[in-house]
């Protein structure tokens, strides 16, 4: 559960960083972001959950 928390923390610090250095550019992001269409940002996502999936293979297989 230590574990999780630690991972819960750091994805939260991951997360608010680009907030907190550059509210303006974020804001801009987050509007071009809002225009995409709902097929591109299926595919985003779906790209960036199987990154993780292999960051999380490979850090596992590294251990």
């Amino acid at each position: 559960m230590k574990f999780f928390f630690c991972v819960m923390g750091m994805i939260m610090i991951v997360e608010g960083l680009p907030y907190f250095i550059s509210p303006n550019k974020m804001r801009q992001m987050v509007t071009m972001i809002l225009q995409m269409p709902e097929g591109t940002l299926r595919r985003f996502g779906f790209f960036m959950m199987l990154a993780g999936l292999v960051v999380l293979y490979l850090a596992m297989e590294a251990g």
